[in-house]
């Protein structure tokens, strides 16, 4: 898929930070959009993509449970 989005639970990852989840998520949209940056006429979409996008990361990395390690 996208090679610069990191794996972001752990043991791949500690610590994630607010800004690991949104650098993940404009990064997905960046890639299945096919814009680096949108045009001002598809900004809204573009943006408002990206923080359903991290917010469904977000929920995600709550609700998994990794399987020997204490939370």
């Amino acid at each position: 898929m996208c090679r610069s989005i990191k794996t972001l639970r752990p043991p791949y990852a500690e610590r994630v930070t607010d800004d690991d989840v949104r650098a993940a998520a404009l990064q997905y949209v960046r890639k299945i959009s096919g814009f680096r940056a949108p045009a001002p006429h598809n900004a809204a979409a573009f943006d408002r993509a990206v923080e359903e996008v991290e917010r469904a990361t977000a929920a995600l990395l709550d609700s998994l449970e990794v399987r020997g390690r204490s939370r």
